[in-house]
């Protein structure tokens, strides 16, 4: 095992972890192995020098006063457990047997020498280190995928369980698209590249490490906006809210500081260029478009469009918003099987309550009857200019 060290420094360039996990790996793989040559109970510790790539182990004994806990451990599970002596710990009385100088919090060390047990060492060593190389680089995994939460990732469908979990290969990793996460409506099959918005990372006992993913989420719209977008990427729009009935219809609210742009005029695009395309990626999911207001009973009422509104009455604190509408304008604020009331609620953040009202909403007029001002060619307005 002399060159041993050069190997681990391999392992890390091969497996593309750092260095410094590779170590803490191997070092944690030398004292479970120490521990399963000896006892469990027993404390090690692991001294690497990196100048004449060498390590050490050392069994560390710790002086502690009499009668401490300590001195016990339990062993066993539920109703078999029992206590025995730890191996790690000595206590005074009997520590002062060997050196009477010896005090409480002292530490007795022997040098503990691996290749003295063969291949059983060998043996231990290569499947410990395996199994703490592997953590190491999900644990790297898990942070570098963890940072990416929120953002879209692209992969290929590897295939399609029983339960219609879409199962994707995305880099170093498998993606679990759900069928709850899916567009009512799409079908995947294997071999097609799919976008979907990154849920979280986690680890789960029956598929390991994996990225939840979703398209349905309200995130996944405001993603690829912002990817469709370039001022909603370099921030100069900003998203305030959206909302979805993923495949249906979505509602998202813009904003910009800047005077001279126009929020909606850059999502839709030159004859919806933009917009169309997020609609596509979204199966065809209707986009609407709503400039934000900080003034709730305005940006109510630009929610509900295409509907027209007559007057509304909003309580703040609960949340609350009661909107007067004419008979003819009603159905439209409702819309297919309530869909614009509730996307115009999930947007802001009100309960809506409409209340019917007499009367027609009247329209500008599309007629014909509008008159050009005349023309004057009286000047004399002007003649006060040139004097």
């Amino acid at each position: 095992m002399e060159k041993i060290l050069d190997i681990i420094d391999a392992i890390a360039h091969e497996k593309n972890i750092s260095r410094e996990n590779a170590m803490e790996a191997f070092k944690e793989a030398l004292i479970n192995t120490a521990k399963k040559l000896t006892t469990f109970t027993s404390g090690f510790e692991v001294i690497i020098d990196n100048d004449t790539k060498t390590y050490s182990i050392h069994k560390v004994i710790t002086v502690v006063a009499d009668g401490d806990p300590q001195l016990m451990v339990e062993v066993g599970r539920d109703e078999n457990k029992t206590k025995i002596e730890s191996d790690s710990f000595m206590s005074l009385s009997e520590a002062k047997e060997f050196d009477d100088s010896l005090e409480v919090g002292d530490q007795l060390k022997e040098e503990f020498i691996l290749e003295e047990h063969g291949r059983t060492a060998s043996a231990n060593l290569f499947r410990e280190l395996e199994y703490h190389i592997q953590r190491r680089i999900e644990q790297d995994l898990f942070e570098k995928y963890k940072e990416k939460v929120g953002s879209v990732m692209v992969g290929t469908v590897n295939r399609i369980d029983a339960e219609e979990n879409t199962h994707v290969e995305i880099g170093e990793l498998k993606g679990i698209l759900t069928l709850r996460n899916r567009i009512k409506g799409e079908k995947f099959k294997r071999g097609d590249t799919i976008r979907a918005l990154l849920r979280y990372v986690s680890v789960d006992p029956q598929f390991g490490l994996f990225l939840e993913l979703t398209r349905t989420s309200p995130k996944f719209l405001e993603a690829l906006m912002a990817s469709e977008v370039p001022e909603i990427n370099d921030g100069v729009v900003e998203i305030t809210a959206a909302a979805r009935i993923p495949g249906e219809r979505a509602k998202i609210a813009l904003k910009t500081e800047q005077m001279n742009v126009d929020p909606i005029g850059a999502a839709v695009g030159v004859k919806g260029v933009r917009i169309n395309a997020v609609s596509q990626e979204l199966n065809g999911e209707n986009i609407d478009c709503i400039e934000h207001s900080p003034i709730p009973e305005i940006f109510i009422t630009r929610a509900l469009s295409p509907a027209i509104t007559q007057s509304i009455k909003v309580d703040v604190g609960a949340k609350k918003a009661v909107v007067n509408i004419t008979g003819d304008q009603k159905a439209k604020a409702i819309g297919r099987s309530g869909i614009n009331i509730r996307l115009a609620s999930m947007l802001t953040g009100y309960a809506i309550e409409l209340n019917e009202v007499e009367g027609v909403t009247e329209r500008p007029s599309e007629s014909n009857d509008y008159k050009e001002p005349e023309k004057t060619t009286d000047t004399t307005a002007l003649a006060d200019l040139f004097k």
